[in-house]
């Protein structure tokens, strides 16, 4: 007898993806203000170098990475509490796309996913 396909997780498994985002929040928001607090101090130390007639472009090159990386741990960021939100309201592992379940593998290392990988791949093909 063929047992019928699983299209949600149970809330004990939904409080274990919970417990991972919000660890995986607090972490990002670690590093969010880290870097912030890290460009700071950059475009502190470029004005003084600016002042002085010496401003060089690797604080600038240095600026943008750090500007890039601020923004992608901000999209993560809101990407996380997102997922806060369908664990909230029971849609959390579930396919956007498909309605399919998405693995548990996928989810522990990509807490964020709202596809299945093969909705993913032809996306990206």
């Amino acid at each position: 007898m063929n047992t019928p396909e699983k299209n949600r997780y149970t809330a004990e498994e939904l409080a274990e993806f919970k417990a991972l985002i919000l660890q995986k929040l607090e972490e990002a928001e670690n590093e969010y203000r880290r870097l912030k607090e890290s460009l700071k101090e950059l475009i502190s130390a470029a004005e003084d170098q600016y002042r002085t007639g010496e401003y060089l472009t690797a604080e600038y090159a240095e600026k943008v990475q750090l500007e890039r990386l601020l923004q992608h741990t901000a999209k993560y960021i809101d990407a996380l509490k997102r997922a806060l939100i369908r664990i909230e309201n029971g849609t959390y592992g579930i396919c956007k796309v498909t309605g399919k379940l998405i693995p548990k593998e996928r989810l522990r290392i990509v807490p964020v996913a709202e596809t299945i990988v093969e909705v993913k791949d032809k996306r990206h093909s």
